[in-house]
């Protein structure tokens, strides 16, 4: 049972660290104009605090990290239990209320739109969290005595990870998903329509063939229009095997009411 018990400790502390170095680079670095704006935590504060808030989140981590690796305090192990319980909640909120934004675990390299996979992993930390409160032996003793199931705890976070394809994606390209050359039009349409997305809302639309499509970023964009004449747009991010894909239903009324803009290339 004290293996059980143990056995996460060193993934847990592995993660924190590596989220506390991801995020300081993040913001030493700086990215792209308005990087930061696209992650979380700092998709949730004003502009001016958003590079205090990813330090700030870093600090948390790092501290957390220490404390798993050099003691047994319960403080140190429920507030971890407490992070992560903390950040599948703003997943979920970030998923609501920004479903263009990253969430920013391991600084821009986690600039995928948050999706199910990443909820699972903070899901599956708090559980893995859990079950290290009440490991007899601080973080460095367990990581000097390995076992299965921490091969396993780190399989299934691997597979969890969407940072795993977007690292792949930038040592084969070389390049920032807004500035690759996305799949053709006719690729992400065809994944647009395998998407559960599209299945829930596809007896809506008039038809099945786009009016309009266009590309912003890492997003292409197809519209549609329903039986009541309102504009149905689904946005598919142009990374990884299963892209995320958004939808929103934008009223005639409305649609009449807003600007036009010139499209802009990205």
């Amino acid at each position: 049972m004290t293996r059980v018990l143990e056995s996460q400790l060193p993934i847990l502390i592995a993660l924190l660290g590596l989220g506390t170095v991801a995020k300081v680079a993040s913001v030493r670095t700086g990215g792209e104009p308005g990087a930061l704006s696209r992650l979380g935590p700092a998709v949730l504060v004003p502009g001016r605090m958003q590079a205090p808030a990813l330090l700030v989140c870093a600090a948390g981590e790092a501290v957390l990290a220490a404390g798993l690796l050099l003691t047994t305090h319960p403080i140190f192990r429920w507030g971890t239990v407490t992070f992560f319980a903390l950040s599948t909640y703003v997943l979920l909120e970030l998923r609501r209320r920004r479903p263009d934004a990253g969430c920013g675990c391991f600084g821009e390299v986690s600039s995928a739109p948050v999706g199910l996979r990443s909820i699972g992993r903070t899901v599956a930390l708090t559980g893995m969290a859990g079950v290290s409160v009440w490991a007899p032996v601080p973080g460095w003793v367990a990581a000097t005595q390995p076992s299965w199931l921490m091969a396993a705890g780190l399989a299934v976070l691997l597979a969890l990870s969407p940072e795993i394809e977007e690292m792949i994606d930038r040592v084969r390209f070389r390049a920032p998903c807004e500035q690759r050359r996305g799949p053709a039009e006719s690729v992400t349409l065809a994944r647009l329509r395998a998407s559960g997305t599209w299945r829930a809302h596809r007896d809506e639309l008039a038809s099945s063939e786009p009016y309009d499509t266009w590309r912003e970023l890492c997003w292409r964009f197809f519209a549609f229009q329903n039986h009541d004449q309102d504009d149905v747009v689904f946005a598919v991010y142009l990374s990884g095997r299963r892209p995320v894909v958004r939808m929103a239903v934008v009223s005639a009324e409305a649609s009449g009411s807003l600007q036009e803009y010139t499209p802009v290339s990205a």
